[in-house]
């Protein structure tokens, strides 16, 4: 997609709404995100079901979650909206939000895990938006801890956003140019072939920079979610791939870890070409760098540096 829409950098007395879309997560989660968002001098605003009744292992029931969303998402006071937690849920978010409705107020959605769903549903909508630490994360870790404060510099500033960090040792060199797009390969992968597929990159799409990381995912699993990328034509477009924190998995008979079955698949598959990054701090780890969705970014690998620098273009 070549127009996205940037929404305007926040500002001090701006709301923040946090909402609740998935699993249930703890009150004081919530609570800790809102002093979070106060002290940096931001509005928090806790939608009413943002902390229950839970509905099973919902957060709340769907049309609870999904009013909550669509009061955010149309209130033109509130410039952002903080997802509480991931878990299962995003996706019956999906089919009641139009995408006329999201452009019509764009503003930034943060989150990570399964709210990869609410990213490919701006994807889609031609938003950007931010993978990033979500209400536990402001909770427990400090106000000066380095990947809340690259979220907060990412949602208060136009400037380029970088990424800087040793080159692990299973990584590819290069250097490449496309627009960043992904998240948790499981939730993604599991809108393929929908309006909201983000994982498939057609030979009409800019350059793609791929972004993947999961949590609780044996290594087989992972290997055919990249056979269906590979046998659908999408990791031979792709410019570059970054893959992120892999967590709580265990080694399997076939491959002592997951970054070196995936360092295989890329040899046996030719793809050692282009540039690509493991073990990117993003994700399901307590360091969760804030990616820019649907940025233009420059991923740049050499022996000792990995470099991922995203733009407003």
């Amino acid at each position: 997609m070549s127009s996205i829409i940037f929404p305007r950098p926040l500002r001090k007395g701006d709301r923040i709404a946090i909402i609740s879309p998935a699993s249930a997560v703890k009150p004081e989660y919530v609570d800790g995100a809102a002093r979070a968002i106060a002290a940096r001098g931001f509005v928090p605003v806790v939608m009413p079901h943002a902390k229950g009744p839970a509905d099973g292992s919902f957060a709340a029931g769907e049309r609870s979650r999904i009013a909550d969303f669509t009061a955010a998402w149309n209130d033109t006071g509130t410039k952002a909206v903080l997802c509480a937690r991931g878990g299962y849920g995003c996706v019956g978010i999906l089919p009641a939000v139009p995408g006329s409705m999201l452009r019509a107020n764009a503003k930034w959605l943060v989150g990570f895990s399964d709210v990869s769903a609410l990213h490919a549903m701006l994807r889609s909508a031609g938003i950007a938006s931010v993978h990033g630490p979500m209400a536990k994360h402001l909770t427990e870790e400090p106000a000066d801890d380095p990947s809340t404060e690259a979220l907060f510099r990412m949602l208060t500033s136009e400037d380029d956003t970088e990424h800087s960090l040793p080159t692990g040792p299973l990584s590819f060199c290069g250097e490449a140019e496309g627009r960043i797009a992904g998240g948790n390969l499981a939730v993604l992968n599991g809108l393929a072939s929908t309006r909201f597929d983000m994982l498939k990159c057609g030979p009409a799409d800019d350059d793609v920079i791929l972004f993947l990381e999961d949590i609780a995912e044996p290594i087989y699993k992972v290997e055919r979610v990249l056979w269906r990328l590979r046998l659908n034509g999408t990791l031979n477009r792709v410019a570059g791939l970054v893959f992120g924190a892999f967590t709580d998995y265990r080694p399997d008979r076939n491959f002592p870890s997951m970054e070196e079955m995936i360092r295989s698949r890329i040899l046996d598959w030719g793809l050692e070409g282009i540039p690509v990054a493991f073990r990117f701090p993003a994700g399901h780890q307590r360091e969760n760098l804030p990616i820019l969705e649907g940025s233009w970014a420059r991923l740049s690998i050499t022996p000792e540096t990995t470099t991922l620098k995203m733009s407003r273009r």
